[in-house]
């Protein structure tokens, strides 16, 4: 039976209406590039003259579509090449921007040359280690000298060992304080070991190169100056970048509840960030920042198979580091941003050599392909959908920090209430969850490096992160930072209103975590949804890691503390007490505690007046 011949403007069928309408320009040009026309299985090529008479609207049109095509084809034929030009274009412009930049201001772009460098030398490093890795560790293998190999590694050892000691010897000269926290450093190292599953197995090779990247880091953003410019200014952007969200939540809620209440102020930076985030996943550029931040979701297809020393590794890399929206809140709170992203870098080399110290591979590991983590870009189609996903997505988040805050601020006040309630029975005034705290981690903050007079609060603030969450703990630490900024009077009665700005450095490094005894089901259910037949090996390991976890972040407290000095000019405490003062600091109170403790003459009556307009003393009345 032969085809009827479809008549003109009849060629092109209509799809079901549950479908929708479809692009019917997209349909033909899809058609074209295959070498036919819609409704037709035979070449316009092979049958140029047939279709021309039978069709000539239609012929012209596709002639008229040829350039298209081929612009199109060349395109495809050659798009790595394109890629390139791409690539090229955006390093040169980038590169003149930078010039430029540092030509008007280099310390104003020194920020930027610096994170510049950065990205450059790491690009660099991993295209010579592909052009040339194979050739140079044929270079320098030593081939059938073990025991030349051998003793070249414990030389290495070695120097590193005395090159740490003497440098130790050298800094600490003026500042004693910091050998309080590398001997708590060793304290917390010699604890792991002590608690390890296999002592004999231990890698102390992955061990070392673990915490020494951590040291190199630590020295890199606290001491150098390009580093911690970097990392302030750094900070900074994200202070500033975050502060975009009052134009949405002040339009949504009103300036009066964004400025006065916490919910409407802090949590509506979470949505904004996951809407970034979303959007920055759509378009690549995270996959390669933040490879493996979010690692339960990365490494889903291995966890079945991995070893138990690789879960142990995964979740304590989990317990040891924090989300970036809740990195964003935290800062939103007044905390150092600096010192919350340093510590969140510090934290991946600390954790893995921590947690390959306290679980040891003793099994066959399945992964040994070099080939790293492929990530996706997402499941949305567009931009569009991309930012509306990551918003919606937050609000789960949202929920739950909400409502924990809740409880846990509620169960809080209930057991103080009860220990308060049992304490004046036997004659003990004003027990509570953080008093108690305060004297069973004490040892813990004073082999950090805090100042005794400090370690309580300290001590408190590390009960509160470890048994409640560290979200509380750093709004408390916030309050006592504020204060501080605030120049109110160190103590009031019994009772201490801030510490000082090293405790706070150090605090901050400590708190960096998600290791408290709440977080462990959230853990457990996160990576059992994932693998549920894997649930009693997670079970068998959460516990360690946690532990292993809480350690990260105390020793990256340890190695802040080795490595922190003060910084900033000295104030001359002279010219500010005899300006106009019209509200108080800390460097006015620190300037107004020398005047009092002072009996000569080098403060004038005008600075005595000034410091009693804010602080009550003696020599004011």
């Amino acid at each position: 039976m032969e085809k009827q011949t479809p008549k003109r403007g009849e060629f092109i069928s209509l799809k079901p209406a549950t479908h929708g309408l479809e692009n019917t320009e997209a349909e033909f040009l899809k058609s074209l590039e295959e070498g036919r026309l819609p409704g037709s299985d035979s070449s316009p090529i092979e049958h140029e003259g047939s279709w021309s008479k039978a069709d000539p609207k239609s012929f012209s049109r596709w002639r008229s579509l040829q350039p298209v095509l081929r612009a199109r084809s060349f395109y495809s034929k050659h798009a790595q090449l394109f890629r390139w030009i791409y690539i090229g274009l955006f390093c040169t412009a980038f590169a003149a921007f930078l010039l430029v930049a540092c030509l008007l201001d280099f310390r104003r772009a020194l920020a930027l040359f610096v994170l510049a460098c950065v990205v450059f030398v790491s690009l660099a490093c991993r295209l010579l280690k592909k052009l040339l890795g194979p050739k140079l560790r044929r270079c320098v293998k030593l081939q059938g000298h073990p025991r030349l190999i051998l003793w070249f590694k414990r030389g290495l050892a070695l120097a590193a060992v005395l090159a740490l000691v003497l440098w130790l010897a050298l800094d600490t000269f003026q500042r004693p304080e910091q050998l309080v926290s590398f001997a708590g450093t060793c304290v917390f190292i010699i604890l792991l070991f002590a608690c390890s599953k296999h002592h004999g197995a231990v890698s102390w090779r992955t061990v070392s190169w673990g915490l020494g990247l951590q040291f190199v880091l630590g020295l890199f953003v606290i001491r150098t100056e390009p580093g911690f410019v970097a990392f302030q200014w750094l900070g900074d952007q994200i202070q500033t970048f975050l502060s975009y969200t009052e134009a949405g939540s002040s339009f949504v809620f009103g300036e009066t509840l964004v400025k006065n209440v916490f919910a409407f102020q802090v949590l509506p930076i979470i949505i904004f960030f996951s809407c970034v985030m979303s959007v920055l996943y759509y378009l690549g550029l995270m996959q390669w920042v933040i490879l493996k931040t979010e690692a339960p979701l990365l490494i889903r297809p291995y966890l079945a198979d991995m070893t138990l020393s690789e879960v142990h590794v995964v979740m304590t890399g989990g317990f040891a580091t924090i989300a970036g929206s809740l990195l964003g809140v935290y800062i939103s709170f007044g905390i150092d941003p600096a010192s919350l992203v340093a510590a969140s870098v510090m934290a991946a080399p600390c954790a893995l050599a921590l947690s390959k110290l306290m679980y040891p591979e003793v099994e066959e590991s399945k992964f040994k392909s070099k080939e790293g983590v492929k990530l996706s870009h997402g499941e949305a189609q567009n931009l569009v959908e991309a930012a509306s996903g990551g918003a919606a997505i937050s609000v789960k988040m949202i929920a739950n920090i909400a409502s924990n805050l809740i409880a846990f601020l509620s169960v809080l006040a209930f057991v103080n209430a009860a220990l308060s309630w049992l304490g004046d029975m036997v004659e003990i005034q004003g027990l509570s969850f953080q008093l108690i705290c305060s004297y069973i981690l004490r040892p813990v903050a004073f082999l950090m490096g805090v100042a005794w007079e400090d370690c309580p609060v300290v001590a408190e603030l590390l009960g509160i992160k470890l048994f409640l969450n560290e979200f509380v703990a750093y709004q408390e630490l916030s309050q006592y930072r504020q204060r501080r900024l605030a120049g109110v009077e160190e103590w009031v009665g019994a009772k201490k209103q801030w510490i000082s700005d090293r405790a706070e450095i150090l605090t901050t490094y400590a708190l960096c975590g998600f290791a408290n005894f709440t977080s462990i089901g959230i853990m457990l259910g996160g990576l059992t949804s994932l693998v549920p037949q894997r649930k009693s090996d997670f079970s068998q390991v959460v516990l360690r890691a946690l532990f292993t976890g809480a350690c990260v972040s105390l020793m990256n407290a340890c190695v802040a503390g080795i490595l922190y000095v003060p910084r900033g000019a000295e104030v001359d405490c002279v010219s500010l007490l005899n300006s106009t003062l019209s509200s108080s600091s800390f460097e006015v109170y620190n300037c107004c505690r020398q005047a009092f403790q002072n009996t000569s003459l080098e403060f004038s009556p005008v600075a005595l007046d000034n410091c009693c307009r804010f602080y009550n003393h003696t020599i004011c009345t």
